[in-house]
């Protein structure tokens, strides 16, 4: 299925994890991606890993927080690919803290990051869709701490800017509809991606993310793969009349308890 053929989308946080995943399957998929994130050798390495031609994928190095990227990554992706349909505002980061010891810098980063870089992103992608007059899609990666919590990770600054999110996907759904812009979200439970080693160490990786498996009534983590599959398909024709929805992507935890 060629669901994406000439579109191009923008991926933040395409360096890893859901961001890697989601590019190369838009690219599979018929499209041409711009990947963002903030380490230049690893972001060559991984477009190089999902379009070998170069053709079809396009880099921009830069930080989410600072407004000016999302600026720059519009412009990259219409001077090299002439169109923008797409964004995936997938980049944010993970670890979990008990709230008594949460510092204000460390409270400003999951803010700066998970909530205000995809605030700007997003309004620079919202503007450029407005001009070019053909619509578009916006799809965040929101999270299911932002809905419930959970005692073995401790997450209540990154549970508030993922909070956040979800408020602004349905905000931006209403004041983005008349241009035809959609703006949706998933809520992952446990993905295991990379960025569980930003915080423990690879042995402790091997050990703790086992032990999440339960937590998810289908007994298992899940993969890239998951998010990426709903991602696309909120990104997609398929969800043409779908705008300002956060979709559970969590194996149904937020169903209940076993």
């Amino acid at each position: 299925m060629m669901r994406f053929q000439r579109k191009v989308a923008i991926v933040t946080g395409g360096n890893s994890g859901i961001g890697k995943e989601v590019a190369a399957r838009f690219i599979a998929e018929g499209g041409s991606v711009v990947i963002n994130g903030r380490d230049a050798a690893k972001a060559e390495l991984v477009a190089k890993d999902i379009d070998p031609s170069g053709e079809r994928v396009a880099v921009h190095v830069g930080d989410v927080t600072l407004p000016a990227t999302g600026d720059a990554m519009v412009k990259t992706a219409l001077a090299r690919f002439g169109r923008l349909d797409v964004l995936f505002n997938n980049a944010g980061v993970f670890g979990p803290k008990s709230f008594l010891d949460i510092t204000e810098a460390e409270f400003d980063r999951f803010l700066d990051i998970n909530l205000k870089g995809k605030f700007f992103v997003a309004q620079a992608a919202a503007k450029a869709m407005k001009a070019l007059g053909r619509g578009g899609v916006i799809v965040q990666t929101g999270s299911m701490w932002a809905s419930q919590a959970i005692g073995a990770t401790p997450s209540s600054a990154y549970s508030a800017a993922k909070a956040g999110v979800h408020a602004l996907v349905k905000n931006l759904a209403i004041e983005l509809a008349p241009f035809n812009i959609r703006v949706n979200a998933i809520a992952p439970a446990v993905i295991e991606t990379p960025v569980y080693g930003t915080f423990l160490t690879p042995e402790q990786v091997e050990v703790v993310l086992p032990t999440f498996n339960a937590l998810h009534p289908l007994g298992r983590n899940g993969q890239p793969a998951d998010a990426a599959e709903a991602l696309l398909f909120l990104a997609s024709d398929q969800a043409q009349w779908i705008t300002g929805v956060i979709l559970p992507v969590d194996g149904g935890v937020m169903a209940g308890r076993q």
